[in-house]
């Protein structure tokens, strides 16, 4: 096993190389760059070119991501140009409310999904299962920045029950209650908007267990259709669901920069939004390592997973 894991590491290497090294060169391709943010006409040709080579940007791109690169192995991401602090210190900051969104949003989803998904596939064509055709269509079909709008506009504007926006009420934090409160609305549109899919593949899943002769011979021995399902089906059919879910978390995560700007969440993603938007380079890349890593640290976990249900993924021989 061990040298599996050795195995799936060292492919993910150029893997992370090449998403830094697309995103460096994606960022020197946008129009404009951190001069322009002086406004039109505020500095000279001399001043911008000062500027410019204060902060590196008059070297040619290989060379500036070099020494970028060079830096990242130090644990060095640079300086923020519109914050005036060192990015890694912003990512320490920002990377704590993003995990609470994302998990809390995935650990709602997945409450939901399976026990609908299980439901749904032990009464075929019931009510349950109506209801997570329901919720199949629904997460397909609606964005999720639209669905964020709704939710918004009902429970904030029309209802006033919840904050529309921020993590505390205050700027200098809040109590408990009050994280929860402001928590609500965009963790659920997180978790909502993500139910459908892993209800699909829970469904199917349990639908093709259900199926299986060894179910079958428990219902003749006369067990219990809840003790069946529970104690014999769900087993074997949630390998396929972690699976799903595994998979599905780098699409949630690229969901929440959404969800997060949308909700004013002090996370990664309104972090990098005002990077992109500002032209603040050394952010744009520091969170582009934040996100890659976590998304092949994922990766990696569905391979272990992989391997240890199934040994021939082990051994090459799939």
């Amino acid at each position: 096993m061990a040298q599996y894991i050795r195995r799936r590491l060292i492919t993910a290497i150029p893997v992370f190389f090449g998403i830094t090294m697309l995103v460096f060169l994606l960022v020197d391709l946008a129009p404009g760059d951190l001069t322009d943010l002086m406004g039109e006409g505020a500095a000279s040709t001399v001043e911008q070119a000062a500027m410019e080579a204060a902060v590196g940007l008059d070297q040619p791109l290989p060379v500036r991501y070099l020494l970028w690169l060079a830096g990242l192995f130090r644990g060095d991401l640079g300086r923020s140009y519109h914050y005036g602090q060192d990015v890694s210190h912003l990512i320490v900051q920002r990377i704590g409310p993003s995990l609470l969104l994302t998990g809390t949003g995935v650990v709602l989803a997945v409450a939901i999904a399976v026990p609908l998904g299980v439901a749904a596939a032990w009464k075929p064509k019931g009510a349950w299962d109506r209801l997570a055709h329901l919720f199949t269509i629904s997460g397909s079909a609606v964005p999720g920045f639209f669905l964020a709008l709704v939710a918004i506009y009902l429970f904030s504007v029309r209802l006033g029950w919840l904050p529309s926006s921020g993590m505390y009420r205050s700027v200098g934090g809040g109590d408990m209650a009050d994280l929860l409160r402001h928590l609500i609305l965009p963790a659920g549109v997180v978790g909502v908007s993500n139910v459908g899919s892993i209800l699909r593949q829970t469904q199917s899943a349990c639908l093709e267990v259900l199926g299986e002769d060894y179910i079958i011979t428990a219902r003749a021995k006369g067990l219990r259709e809840g003790v069946v399902v529970v104690r014999h089906a769900l087993g074997s059919a949630l390998i396929p669901v972690l699976t799903s879910i595994l998979t599905h978390i780098p699409h949630i995560i690229g969901g929440s920069v959404v969800v997060e700007r949308i909700f004013g969440w002090p996370g990664m993603g309104s972090l990098m939004f005002s990077a992109v938007s500002g032209r603040d380079y050394n952010v744009v890349m520091g969170g582009t390592v934040v996100m890659a890593l976590a998304v092949l640290l994922t990766s990696l976990l569905l391979d272990v997973v992989y391997g240890l249900v199934d040994p021939r993924v082990r051994y090459g021989e799939r």
